[in-house]
C-alpha cells in the first residue's frame, strides 16, 4: 500500500481509463424522463432526482438478477434511432466530463429492436452517436476515445448473432466482444461456438464471471472459452485461501502470472451482494498480490457512481494513494482492446504525465 494521499478536486483532474461500463446502464436520469416522454412509456417517476434515487436504492438489494430488472426503464427508451443516438453522445460527455480518456462501452443489440431497427442498424447509429460525442469532447478540449464491446446476453439464443456483429464491425469502432446477463445457471461454455469463431477472427472478447459464480464460471470463461479478460472477476479470492499469506490456487495463479485483466467495479459488487463493503473489496488485496486489476463503473446511473467516485471510495475507505491509482489506470490500458502501440500513447502521452503533475 503506499501513502501519497490525493484529494476529491485532484481525483476529478486525474486521466482514467474505463473497461467496464454499459451503455444501458449510464443513461442521464433527465434524458430517460424525456425520452420515456416521448415514446410513451411509464417511469416510477418523472423527476429527474426522485429517478436516479429510485435507480440506486432497488439495485441495493444485493440480488443480480433484481439488479438488472432495473434497466427495463433505460432499454424502454433505446429501441429509436434518436434514442441511441443521444444516449450514445451523452455517454462519451459525460465520460469526458469525468476525466476518462479512454473507455470502452458495452451494450447487447438485441434488446434494442423493438423499434424496429435491425440489429446492424443499432450498431451503426450507436457508433454514429459515440462518434458525435468525441467529436464534441475533442472541440471541448477534453479529448476521450470510446471503444465498442457488444454483447450477446447469455441466457438467450441470439449470442453467436452478436458475435458475427462484432467481427463485422471490427473496423468501424467495435473492438470486441462479451456475453452478459445473469450468470448462475448460464455458464460461457453454452456459448462455445461464437467465441471459438471470434478467435478465428481475431475479434477479443472478455466475459462476465465470477460474480455471482464462483471459480468453475471464471475457469471456463479462460480454459474453455478463451477469454482475454474476465469481466468482475471477484470470486477468484476463492482460489486464495488466504490473502494476507499470498498462496494462490492453480487458477488464481494462471490469473495472476498471465497478466489476465480483472474488471473489477466495487460499487456495483456491493449492490449485488458480491462484496461487503469498499474497505474488504478484493481489489485491494488482489492488487497488491500483483493481479491486473482494473477499477470500473458497471452502470454509472443504476449504481450511482463514476469513475472519481470510484476512485474517492478506495482512497476513502480503503487507503488508496494516487500510486495505486495510476496502478489501476494502466494496467485498464494495458488491457484494452486497441492496438499495441496506441495503448502505449495512451499511457506515456497522456496517462503518466496526468499523474506526475498530481505527485
Amino acid at each position: 500500500m503506499t501513502a501519497t494521499r490525493v484529494d476529491a478536486e485532484v481525483i476529478h483532474r486525474l486521466p482514467k481509463a474505463v473497461l467496464h461500463d454499459h451503455l444501458d446502464g449510464g443513461l442521464r436520469p433527465a434524458t430517460v424522463v424525456e425520452l420515456a416522454d416521448a415514446v410513451g412509456h411509464t417511469l416510477p417517476t418523472t423527476d429527474p432526482d426522485e429517478l436516479a434515487a429510485w435507480y440506486y436504492e432497488a439495485a441495493n438489494s444485493g440480488d443480480l438478477v433484481r439488479y438488472i430488472a432495473t434497466f427495463e426503464h433505460t432499454l424502454a427508451v433505446m429501441q429509436t434511432r434518436e434514442g441511441l443516438l443521444r444516449t450514445a453522445e451523452e455517454y462519451v460527455l459525460d465520460l469526458a466530463a469525468d476525466g476518462v480518456v479512454y473507455g470502452e462501452v458495452r451494450y447487447a443489440p438485441e434488446l434494442m429492436l423493438n423499434g424496429r431497427l435491425t440489429l446492424a442498424e443499432v450498431v451503426e447509429t450507436v457508433q454514429e452517436g459515440l462518434a458525435a460525442g468525441m467529436a464534441k469532447a475533442a472541440a471541448a478540449g477534453t479529448p476521450v476515445r470510446v471503444g465498442t464491446l457488444l454483447c450477446g446476453m447469455r441466457m438467450f439464443d441470439r449470442v453467436r448473432e452478436a458475435a458475427d456483429l462484432a467481427v463485422a464491425f471490427r473496423d468501424a469502432g467495435v473492438v470486441g466482444f462479451d456475453i452478459a446477463g445473469a450468470e448462475d445457471g448460464f455458464p460461457p461454455a453454452d456459448h462455445l461456438e461464437a467465441f471459438e469463431h471470434l478467435r478465428r477472427e481475431n475479434v477479443p472478447f472478455t466475459i462476465h464471471a465470477g460474480e455471482a459464480h464462483g471459480l468453475p464460471s471464471i475457469h471456463q470463461a479462460l480454459q474453455v472459452c478463451g477469454a482475454q479478460r474476465i469481466g468482475h472477476g471477484v470470486r477468484i479470492t476463492d482460489d486464495i485461501p488466504d490473502l494476507a499469506s499470498g498462496k494462490l490456487g492453480r487458477l488464481a495463479g494462471w490469473v495472476r502470472d498471465r497478466r489476465i485483466a480483472l474488471e473489477m467495479c466495487p460499487t456495483s459488487n456491493l449492490q449485488t451482494g458480491a462484496a461487503t463493503s469498499i474497505a474488504e473489496h478484493p481489489i485491494t488485496a488482489l492488487k497488491d498480490l500483483g493481479f491486473r486489476v482494473t477499477l470500473n463503473t458497471d452502470n454509472r446511473l443504476v449504481s450511482g457512481t463514476t469513475m472519481t467516485r470510484e476512485m474517492s471510495l478506495l482512497v476513502e475507505q480503503a487507503g488508496w494513494g494516487v500510486e495505486d491509482l495510476r496502478t489501476v489506470t494502466v494496467n485498464a490500458l494495458k488491457s484494452a482492446f486497441l492496438p499495441f502501440d496506441e495503448r502505449n500513447a495512451l499511457i506515456r502521452d497522456v496517462v503518466l504525465p496526468g499523474y506526475e503533475a498530481a505527485l
